[in-house]
């Protein structure tokens, strides 16, 4: 353990998180809403203290061990967040430090889940601000900042496989700098796409970038109240559809795809299941909505389809109060809450990967009862899945059951009713946003009590960071020379 190179890498997190709040303070000078004072205290604030540890602690070694790469990234997500609030403080947009703190880490966690009542009444460099730390969080502060400062590349794998979401980091390139900018180009680019679908189909262009920002980080805050619903646009729908399942596909498959291997893109088994259980989801939603909802398919399918691809991707929009829905499509994204995008994506939840492997280890189980002395090997895409990996997939599982079950039994005994207490933790450590009953997408988390909103915020951190990043700072061996 370096504590020195720790706080001097944490010094740089803070400049570099300073550096971003020069854009909502532009916004703020655009639109004179009056939060430019807000977010000068914030930048001088975020600036002194970055300068503080950055010179305090200098370190010669550059050279980061994996103990050392578990403390940046869970230190710096859980303070990142710290000084994220400070514009919603000064702004006196939020009126506690418990519920800024909890606003700030649903941003960066890509969460999406809110206190605030009325969104539309937040200025607007505040609300560019909300969304915008979505974006970041999306793809990792932590791997933007190994993107544009290369002296971190030196030991920066460390970071990378304790920032980048999935069971097996995927190095595109063989310097994980430049990994990391190959990522963070085809995040933009795919951001500026939508960008100008979202202007061709009549919304404007803050509105545009805000929503934008948080799809491609599957994020879900909004620029209303009502969310998507708000546009009732089948137009907007569709585009929001399909940049939400982009986000939820891995950025290397992009990438590759981009350069022309069109194969090499549709052969990915991951891919598949990911496709299929949001056609399938949807498909069964819009069932039973046409039978017991609405009253014609058209409608049936595209809120279905909206809904599940919101919510497989854990980006938390809705374009329809699912709240009010029968108990059957409300179960079934209850369900798809914990299975989350693919590895290497923007979205949460347990990762299609891990529950295509939980699957086939489960089918091998039950053939191996058949015959006894078969050897089957858990294979993906072709290949043998090591004994590591699936040792790895069943302890991640073990972890995440056990914490959603935890915090949920204490959310109970906090007063929570059981559908908001479950859906409440599920959908925050799935990094989702919107739950059910109290918390569903016509409501908020303004009414959790304070010890509630500090568990929440917790849970969103692990879940972001992929339970074992965070868990193992509280295992003892982990502080042991």
């Amino acid at each position: 353990m370096q504590p020195s190179l720790i706080l001097n890498i944490l010094g740089f997190l803070y400049l570099f998180l300073s550096l971003t709040m020069i854009f909502p303070l532009t916004v703020s000078i655009i639109y004179k809403d009056g939060c430019v004072s807000a977010f000068l205290y914030s930048i001088v604030i975020t600036v002194i203290s970055g300068l503080i540890l950055f010179y305090a602690f200098p370190s010669k070694k550059k050279e980061l061990s994996h103990r050392d790469g578990f403390c940046i990234v869970t230190l710096g997500w859980a303070t990142v967040a710290l000084f994220g609030s400070l514009p919603f403080i000064f702004s006196g947009s939020i009126n506690s430090f418990t519920n800024a703190y909890f606003e700030t880490m649903s941003g960066f966690t890509t969460t999406g889940a809110t206190i605030c009542l009325s969104v539309e009444q937040l200025p607007q460099s505040i609300l560019f601000w909300r969304s915008f730390i979505q974006w970041l969080g999306g793809m990792g502060i932590i791997l933007f900042s190994i993107a544009i400062l290369p002296f971190l590349g030196v030991g920066g794998m460390e970071l990378y496989k304790a920032e980048v979401p999935g069971p097996t980091p995927d190095k595109i390139k063989p310097r994980i700098a430049e990994t990391a900018r190959i990522l963070w180009k085809v995040y933009l680019l795919i951001s500026l796409t939508e960008v100008i679908l979202l202007l061709a189909g009549g919304m404007n262009l803050f509105d545009s970038l805000c929503h934008t920002f948080t799809t491609l980080a599957t994020g879900g805050f909004s620029t209303r109240n009502n969310s998507i619903e708000y546009y009732n646009s089948p137009y907007l729908e569709t585009v929001f559809i399909v940049f939400m399942l982009l986000a939820g596909i891995n950025f290397s498959l992009h990438y590759r795809l981009l350069l022309g291997n069109l194969k090499g893109f549709w052969k990915n088994s991951e891919l598949h299941f990911f496709l299929c259980v949001f056609l399938i989801s949807s498909a069964l939603i819009a069932i039973n909505l046409r039978l017991n909802f609405f009253d014609s398919l058209v409608p049936s399918l595209r809120y279905a389809s909206f809904q599940v691809a919101s919510i497989l991707t854990t980006t938390g929009y809705s374009s329809n109060n699912f709240g009010v829905w029968p108990a059957f499509p409300q179960c079934l994204l209850l369900l798809l809450m914990f299975i989350g995008g693919c590895t290497g994506s923007t979205g949460g939840g347990i990762k299609c990967f891990r529950i295509m492997l939980l699957l086939k280890q489960g089918y091998r189980e039950l053939y191996r009862m058949i015959h006894p002395r078969a050897v089957i090997p858990v294979k993906l895409s072709g290949k043998s899945i090591s004994t590591g990996i699936m040792e790895g997939v069943w302890g991640f599982f073990y972890l995440y059951l056990f914490l959603f079950a935890t915090i949920s039994l204490i959310m109970t005994l906090l007063g929570l009713d059981l559908i908001t207490a479950i859906s409440s933790v599920a959908a925050c450590i799935g990094n989702i946003g919107p739950g059910l009953s109290a918390v569903g997408p016509a409501e908020n988390y303004s009414h959790i009590p304070t010890l509630g909103k500090w568990l929440l915020s917790f849970s969103m951190l692990v879940g972001r960071l992929e339970i074992y990043t965070v868990i193992v700072l509280f295992v003892p061996e982990f502080w042991k020379k």
